[in-house]
């Protein structure tokens, strides 16, 4: 797993790159496949107007003031020259040219138009008509691009050698734009898809990672247990081993002795399956608290007169501070005094070599909740294991080495049994200077007499 994991990461991080860079690809040729398929729209449309402009221009001469007349209704000499932009307002090419987009789907499509003289095909010789806008668009090249239609009349018809050349001229503002909004849904569902395979990529990770973390931590189970089993087998083995000794048969004082190492090597075997058994209750959140009416300063008197031989032996001693006035807790005893036990055996486990063990209980009230403060001036930890202490089976890796025994269970167990009693649980600690564990446990509600703590 370890060794195929950043295999594994590299390639599914180039699947990844590999799909983004194909649905980017798939964007773009549909971008420039819909700007291309604009540019036609455009086109046509402006064919179809220029056509309709052609027959007008065709079909019309002007007669002094008179009306407009069919060629054959009047004789050369009174014909003038005429011209589609003397015809038609900018509005009415407007509405020509709108007609002409909507009917070639160009319907929310915003241009601007221009109705031309020239003096030849290449040559503009006057604006004759043109929208708001139009010179700006014209002139912006980069945004905007421009199709054009010249206005001829038909062969053979009057006004063939009367009329000036015109040009129409149709500018689309923000081809860009216009693109990007007919893939709108394209695009939209290729962002949610290409979000959905990074989520994936995320979690696939998260949950090697994940896995890689539990299989690390059920080879320290696994190395802790064997060792905390082993060590007590092997003791009982040599027992057995003294036992069967002749002159260890004959010696009562000696078969007490070795007897009595039988029994307590057992009750630590036994100690050690039910702290795994309890974790195993906890995981499945099977425990029930039995609450009752706890002074909780008897509690910590009575655990800390438990610990005094344990330091005596170090030279340490535990100091009770209990300031708070009112200790009257609603909790399960046993599950209470557990608590205590793990705080005060990790403070004592984890104290320096060369320093003898001071603890320091300190209790006081906050609101509603009785606060016991443990204080050490152990080793202490380093940010790293503060924020992964409270989590099952995690211990600090010191690696072969087992001068600190257990399975990495206790102040798992204990936050799992403060949460269940509605409180709350920090540890602070510096490297090498100690830690602080501060726990909050709500008193006894007394009805009639409320008690209010500043």
């Amino acid at each position: 797993m370890n060794k195929n994991f950043p295999i594994i990461i590299i390639l599914i991080a180039l699947s990844l790159l590999g799909i983004i860079f194909i649905q980017f690809s798939w964007i773009n040729s549909m971008a420039l496949v819909k700007k291309e398929q604009l540019r036609h729209q455009v086109t046509d449309a402006t064919n179809v107007v220029g056509e309709e402009l052609n027959d007008i221009k065709g079909s019309i001469v002007h007669l002094g003031k008179g009306p407009f007349l069919k060629q054959n209704d009047f004789s050369l000499e009174m014909l003038r020259p005429t011209t589609v932009a003397s015809r038609l307002t900018s509005a009415q090419l407007y509405e020509k040219i709108k007609k002409a987009f909507i009917s070639n789907g160009l319907l929310n499509t915003h241009f601007e138009f221009a109705l031309a003289s020239t003096t030849s095909w290449d040559m503009i010789g006057y604006w004759e008509r043109q929208s708001p806008n139009f010179a700006r668009l014209f002139n912006d090249t980069l945004n905007s691009f421009y199709s054009q239609y010249p206005i001829v009349s038909p062969a053979g018809s009057l006004a063939e050698s009367l009329a000036p050349n015109e040009m129409l001229i149709i500018v689309v503002a923000d081809t860009k734009s216009v693109t990007l909004k007919s893939l709108f849904w394209q695009i939209i569902t290729a962002i949610i898809f290409t979000t959905i395979i990074f989520a994936a990529f995320f979690l696939t990770v998260m949950t090697m990672l994940r896995q890689k973390k539990l299989s690390e931590i059920k080879n320290d189970f696994i190395n802790n247990m064997t060792h905390e089993f082993k060590t007590p087998l092997a003791t009982i083995s040599l027992a057995v081993d003294s036992i069967k000794n002749e002159k260890v048969l004959g010696d009562k004082e000696k078969m007490k002795y070795f007897s009595e190492i039988i029994r307590e090597e057992n009750q630590r075997m036994n100690r050690q399956v039910e702290v795994i058994l309890k974790a195993a209750l906890l995981e499945k959140k099977k425990v029930e608290l039995t609450l009752r009416s706890i002074q909780g300063h008897q509690v910590i008197m009575s655990i800390a007169d438990k610990f005094s031989l344990q330091l005596s032996h170090k030279k340490g001693k535990i100091e009770l501070y209990f300031n708070a006035s009112n200790d009257l807790i609603e909790a399960d005893d046993i599950h209470f005094q557990g608590v205590l036990s793990n705080l005060l055996d990790n403070a004592i486990k984890y104290s320096k070599e060369n320093l003898p063990p001071l603890i320091k209980i300190t209790t006081s009230n906050k609101v509603n909740n009785l606060v016991i403060r443990i204080e050490d001036n152990g080793i202490g930890m380093n940010r790293e294991n503060v924020k992964k202490v409270f989590e099952k089976f995690y211990r600090a890796h010191t690696g072969n080495i087992h001068n600190v025994k257990g399975f990495g269970l206790g102040l798992s167990y204990v936050k799992t049994i403060i949460l269940a009693h509605g409180g709350y649980i920090k540890v602070d600690s510096i490297l090498g200077k100690g830690s602080v564990f501060t726990l909050e446990i709500p008193n006894k509600k007394v009805k009639n007499n409320l008690m209010r703590v500043e």
